[in-house]
């Protein structure tokens, strides 16, 4: 994958994917939100890949939208209005493939994550993250509506609906300590750390059979806009019955009664 502002490295079954614009605080461009969008495309159909784990180059995670980019237009004909709604429905492009993304998601994040930057990394299925990061739903501050980029459904599955309003309202800071303390994220670590406290957390949901993996995030995902119990009962049996057939399920059954780790095909 041949990338100018987005580097996609493969590690053993994991994928280090870095936003790549350090000179303007990995800020999301037009071409590195194409670049997002083409990558989570071809992650669809990668049955080698188990884990993505996202962070930013230099001194930030990601700044948001790069503001410099914007023309200044004003709607005066309903082609200039469309090319704007053209722009935001890829913005919305880019987190509806995360979500869809197969693999689990790990966001690795130092420094700010604001805007759209905060958005990739709710997007994510856990953020570990270093004492230096702040995240800010900063499009309230720029004269925006908060609800951006999937923010305004994220935010309040993760901390609740009240704590979410008065950051969106406020389009206050939010530090690290904060971060861990409202259960936004999954761990804090010293900033030189967190790489390899997101390649751990990678490295230990690997220990697990590819295929229950999957299935776990596809469900777990559709759990949490379930219309009812029974719904969700659906989705799991239907998954449990698909597992029971695999050679994985079969091979960790008898790791367990031989008490040894189990070896899960490469897939």
């Amino acid at each position: 994958m041949d990338y100018k502002t987005i580097k996609v490295e493969p590690r053993d079954q994991v994928i280090w994917l870095t936003l790549n614009r350090p000179e303007r605080l990995n800020a999301i461009s037009h071409e590195l939100l194409m670049e997002m969008i083409d990558f989570f495309q071809k992650m669809r159909n990668d049955n080698k890949t188990r884990v993505v784990i996202i962070r930013g180059s230099g001194r930030a995670f990601c700044a948001g939208t790069d503001l410099k980019e914007s023309r200044g237009e004003t709607p005066e004909d309903l082609g200039v209005l469309w090319n704007y709604f053209e722009g935001q429905e890829r913005l919305g492009d880019m987190i509806h493939l995360m979500r869809q993304a197969p693999q689990p998601l790990i966001a690795a994040v130092r420094g700010p994550a604001t805007g759209g930057g905060m958005a990739i990394a709710l997007a994510c299925d856990m953020r570990v993250i270093g004492d230096s990061t702040r995240f800010q739903v900063s499009f309230i501050r720029r004269g925006f509506s908060a609800c951006d980029c999937g923010s305004s459904y994220f935010l309040p599955r993760l901390i609740g609906l009240s704590r979410a309003a008065e950051f969106m309202y406020t389009g206050r800071f939010i530090d690290a300590a904060t971060a861990d303390k409202i259960g936004l994220v999954s761990k804090v670590v010293p900033d030189d750390q967190v790489e390899n406290a997101a390649m751990e957390l990678a490295q230990e949901i690997m220990q697990n059979a590819p295929i229950g993996v999957r299935l776990t995030k596809e469900v777990l995902n559709m759990s949490v806009d379930a219309p009812s119990l029974l719904a969700v009962l659906h989705w799991e049996n239907r998954n449990q019955v698909l597992t029971t057939f695999t050679e994985d399920q079969r091979e960790a059954v008898r790791a367990f009664l031989e008490k040894r780790e189990p070896v899960f095909h490469n897939r």
